[in-house]
């Protein structure tokens, strides 16, 4: 039941004291301050670092050949290791829960791509369309590479919106032939990557996997193949899958880690994010340790506020008051303190971050591990909750000691 007189008396109080309630409410301000920055900050970079990942596949397995380290069924370490066109189908017969398989090769050293008088020395890659798309390449103008491209051993090409920009500077490269190592191809669209190394990315360009593999004398050889499993499937099962069969066709062993080269994108992604599962935590601790500490504050501020109020205390009980009206009204102002101040901070550490994400996408940068800074609506909840329980905590124990003091000893308190 709301009573008038009593937030008459605590706002009165709280007047009366104008530097020491500021004081104790600033302490309270500046734990929820610190808590939102941490979190604004802790986002952030975990934002910035999963940017690093770019929009490729976060389970992919990138797998190329290499050379045997060990001995293995009387055959000598060094051997070459040549991974083929019916490996590739070797594995979609036999790896079970295989989603996506996409094969890439690369033609040898850098070369030059031409266009009228205009040229430039860029690496030139086949691909299945799949691989584009684990890979993160987004298609920025045209399209990108399709299956039709791929079975018909099409002469077509995605460049790089960097090449294009070389070759054609304003001019629409949708449509145009450009010149590879004598051969023509159409400008079918252009690619932007986002993440690690996007800019380098944009120095490519991609053309079929069946016409490089025919037209760059390269038949049945595969330098490097891309592969993600099913939902539910960890990526690492499907790598050791991948090794059996491998290690089975082309006789090295299992063991030899030398003999395939494999990034498993998906170990990356996981170890990155228990990291900052252990960052949130931590700021966590230290937002809360921060907060406490401003409550504490609070917590002293009553009990001095109680001992003042002594004398009052024991006429209010003298009179009638009840210990649950005396528990009540010290309970009252602690909350008011913490919640105001708290709710004040709350709001002053999301303006800070709203302020600092409004500098980034003006100015258009794009720092190396750090994105968009932002606390999410179940954190302001849980920051909004923390405030009124630390109120009542930090009053709690300042007001069973007011309720506890005797009528006739408060009257002789000086």
């Amino acid at each position: 039941m709301f009573d008038l007189d009593k937030w008459q008396e605590i706002g009165a109080t709280m007047q009366k004291n104008k530097l020491r309630t500021f004081l104790t409410a600033f302490g309270v301000f500046w734990g929820i301050f610190m808590l939102v920055l941490l979190l604004g900050a802790g986002k952030g970079l975990e934002n910035g670092v999963y940017n690093r990942f770019g929009d490729g596949a976060k389970n992919s397995i990138y797998v190329w050949s290499g050379k045997t380290a060990v001995a293995h069924k009387g055959m000598k370490p060094g051997r070459e290791i040549k991974l083929t066109n019916e490996d590739l189908r070797a594995i979609e017969r036999e790896v079970a829960n295989l989603n996506i398989l996409a094969p890439r090769n690369r033609v040898w050293g850098e070369y030059t791509i031409n266009y009228k008088k205009q040229n430039g020395s860029y690496q030139v890659f086949g691909t299945e369309p799949d691989f584009l798309d684990l890979n993160g390449e987004r298609a920025y103008r045209g399209r990108l590479l399709n299956h039709f491209d791929e079975k018909e051993k099409r002469k077509v090409v995605v460049l790089g919106e960097q090449v294009a920009t070389v070759l054609f500077g304003e001019q629409d490269p949708i449509g145009e032939y450009v010149n590879i190592r004598g051969i023509h191809f159409k400008v079918i669209g252009t690619f932007k990557a986002r993440g690690n190394n996007s800019g380098r990315r944009e120095e490519r360009a991609y053309i079929p996997f069946s016409t490089l593999q025919s037209a760059f004398n390269q038949p049945n050889l595969v330098q490097m193949m891309a592969l993600t499993s099913q939902d539910g499937v960890a990526a690492k099962e499907m790598e050791d899958r991948l090794r059996t069969l491998l290690a089975q066709r082309h006789k090295f062993s299992e063991e030899d880690d030398m003999a395939l080269g494999v990034e498993n994108t998906e170990a990356e992604y996981l170890k990155v994010m228990g990291l900052f599962s252990g960052i949130r935590i931590f700021v966590w601790i230290v937002g809360i340790g921060t907060l406490i500490a401003g409550i504490v504050g609070v917590s002293n501020i009553m009990l001095i506020i109680v001992k003042e109020r002594t004398r009052e205390i024991g006429v209010r009980k003298a009179l009638g008051a009840t210990p649950a009206s005396i528990v009540s009204l010290i309970l009252q102002e602690s909350v008011v303190i913490t919640a105001f101040s708290g709710y004040m901070g709350l709001m002053a550490g999301t303006g800070v971050l709203a302020l600092l994400e409004y500098m980034l996408v003006s100015s258009g940068a794009e720092l190396a591990f750090f994105g968009t800074p932002e606390v999410d609506l179940s954190v302001a909840l849980s920051a909004t909750v923390i405030l009124v329980l630390s109120g009542a905590v930090a009053g709690l124990m300042p007001a069973l000691k007011a309720a506890n003091i005797k009528p006739i000893e408060a009257l002789r308190a000086d």
